[in-house]
């Protein structure tokens, strides 16, 4: 699945071709994604862009008088092409820009979403969402409160999208392992140091991901086409059974949550 890293490469790589630029028409030949397709999104014209962001995992999309709240699910990717070239099987959704471009949905799963919100604020997707982890609110502090007392386990809750958003499951692996800690340990375990010394762990692996266009994986392209290069530098995640990069001993992986995490015992306390 696209994580934040991945999201903000997209942002980035559609920007310029947005802004400045006018959405003339949209064509829909899917409607039926995670929620249907907005009809104000189906119905757009001529019009302009004002900027292109992100919240959470979502690209966010300003109009004159809303906003076009996009996610792309487990396989989708938006990508930047020439007008004329044809829609393949799984290309659900086209944004015809002014200048000869479409911005192109791609989505083999179809669990993306394209939504209308006339308000940021009151958006139901939106509204119940933490922090994000690259913004001054993100720190050891705020960590440190939201662990007291919780007794789940530190991996899954990193990726409770109402404590921080953006955190996802290759990212919360990488984090614990850089900042020395046992997936397995309750939340409410964490120190003071720990809670400090995690949070700007988090920052810095999805920085240097974001810096190197996001992480590969089977699904993943950037909106220009090409892949990003993250995933070469990965210390744990998808590496069970092969040597830790710092120690030499075994990746060893667990289910969390019904999701698979990736650890050192012997480099993590």
């Amino acid at each position: 699945m696209p994580e934040l890293p991945e999201i903000e490469t997209s942002r980035r790589g559609i920007e310029p071709y947005l802004i400045k630029h006018q959405i003339v028409k949209t064509i829909v030949r899917q409607p039926k994604l995670r929620w249907p397709v907005s009809d104000r999104i189906i119905s757009l014209e001529n019009q302009p862009v004002l900027s292109v962001q992100r919240r959470a995992k979502y690209l966010l999309i300003e109009l004159p008088d809303g906003w076009i709240v996009g996610h792309l699910g487990m396989s989708g990717s938006v990508r930047i092409l020439p007008e004329f070239i044809e829609a393949g099987k799984h290309d659900h959704v086209d944004f015809m820009i002014s200048g000869g471009k479409v911005l192109r949905y791609t989505d083999p799963r179809r669990f993306g979403a394209w939504l209308w919100a006339d308000d940021l604020a009151t958006c139901h997707v939106l509204k119940h969402l933490g922090p994000e982890p690259l913004s001054y609110e993100f720190d050891g502090a705020y960590l440190l409160v939201k662990s007291r007392g919780k007794k789940t386990l530190i991996k899954p809750w990193l990726m409770d999208n109402k404590l921080v958003v953006g955190v996802g499951n290759i990212y919360a692996s990488e984090s614990l392992f850089e900042a020395k800690i046992l997936p397995q340990r309750a939340a409410g375990t964490l120190t003071e140091t720990e809670a400090g010394v995690l949070a700007l762990t988090i920052k810095r692996v999805l920085q240097r991901s974001i810096d190197r266009g996001g992480t590969t994986l089977r699904d993943f392209l950037q909106a220009d086409g090409k892949p990003g290069y993250f995933a070469q530098e990965l210390q744990v995640y998808g590496r069970a059974g092969e040597p830790c990069h710092l120690c030499g001993e075994l990746v060893e992986s667990e289910k969390h949550g019904q999701r698979t995490t990736f650890f050192c015992r012997h480099c993590q306390r």
